[in-house]
């Protein structure tokens, strides 16, 4: 049923809501599933040069505020693509933001020892004298 000039006649609904409420509540839901999808990809397109950055050594992620992201694509499938050639450009034209290499022997840390006490022989005489000093305090 329409009316005269072809459009619906503004009907109360069950909710007392009028047809064109709806469609305003309608763009307005549009418009943030919009919004919250755009917040999704940016917050995938951060999460991934995070990680490209992590793996190629970046030492402070606040470099990451230096790279535009516009040269990111997107696969089929929702993947970013093209982070880590984007980072190893990065790397190239600012090398200061990342680590140095290190060579490719790891060098193991020495093993944790146990504090030992020194012996009296190995003390000098002022040592001797403050540890004396202080044996004889707890007696």
């Amino acid at each position: 049923m329409t009316t005269a000039d072809g459009t619906f006649p503004a009907t109360e609904t069950p909710a007392g809501e009028t047809m064109e409420a709806l469609r305003m509540r309608a763009a307005q839901l549009e418009q943030q599933v919009r919004s919250l999808g755009e917040q999704s990809r940016a917050n995938l397109i951060r999460a991934e040069l995070k990680a490209e950055a992590l793996r190629a050594g970046m030492v402070d992620l606040d470099g990451l505020k230096l790279i535009d992201p516009a040269e990111l694509s997107w696969t089929e499938g929702g993947e970013v693509e093209g982070a880590a050639a984007l980072i190893q450009r990065f790397r190239r034209a600012k090398p200061w933001l990342f680590a140095s290499g290190s060579s490719a022997i790891a060098a193991a840390p020495p093993p944790s020892q146990p504090p030992r006490q020194k012996a009296a022989l190995e003390m000098s005489h002022d040592e001797y004298r403050i540890a004396r000093a202080a044996l004889l305090r707890r007696l």
